[in-house]
């Protein structure tokens, strides 16, 4: 993913986006990819779609004893629907966020991609799981142990892929980058 730079001294990860892109930010539960995103400086006009949308949605309908855990998979459905909407319906670069930690995920998403006509990329942030699950316990919303620790096994593995091949089956171009400092800026470009 040549379009991605970051300026370690002033602190800015630039990514640069054509029309046409599929961008993928990925990662283990509490990574940052929200964060990054809710802080992005979109001057790309990219569609950025974000699972805490669908959340605080569903959260807002939701009687208030109804935990998290309980509508936690129709978030996850919803959310991989509006990616497959966007990618279709935008002339706009796309923008989400999944952890796609599992090949089923990964898949699913460059089937998006392809039948979208997207160029598909992978933005994989690595981070270390013991800050990740602080991540989680910040946000109020922690993946259960076994889940998380599924998360954390599958992200090796993909880690390990990026670093060996710098790439992933399916995807135009994979890119891994250690979780941003906070204040990091993160800029989406037009390219």
């Amino acid at each position: 993913m040549a379009a991605l730079g970051t300026d370690a001294p002033s602190g800015v990860t630039r990514l640069v986006l054509a029309p046409d892109d599929l961008v993928v930010v990925a990662g283990i539960p509490g990574a940052g990819k929200s964060t990054l995103l809710h802080e992005a400086d979109n001057r790309a006009d990219a569609v950025i779609v974000d699972s805490e949308q669908v959340g605080d949605r569903l959260a807002e309908l939701a009687p208030g004893w109804v935990p998290y855990r309980w509508y936690r998979p129709l978030v996850h459905l919803v959310h991989r629907w509006r990616i497959f909407v966007a990618a279709l319906r935008s002339s706009a670069p796309v923008v989400a966020h999944l952890p796609a930690t599992r090949w089923r995920t990964r898949l699913l998403l460059v089937v998006i991609g392809m039948l979208a006509r997207r160029t598909r990329r992978l933005l994989w942030i690595s981070v270390d799981p013991d800050v990740a699950y602080r991540g989680q316990v910040e946000r109020g919303r922690v993946s259960p142990p076994r889940s998380f620790a599924r998360h954390v096994r599958d992200a090796r593995s993909v880690e390990r892929t990026l670093r060996d091949s710098g790439g992933l089956p399916g995807w135009h171009a994979a890119r891994l980058l250690r979780r941003p400092r906070r204040g990091t800026r993160f800029v989406l470009l037009p390219g």
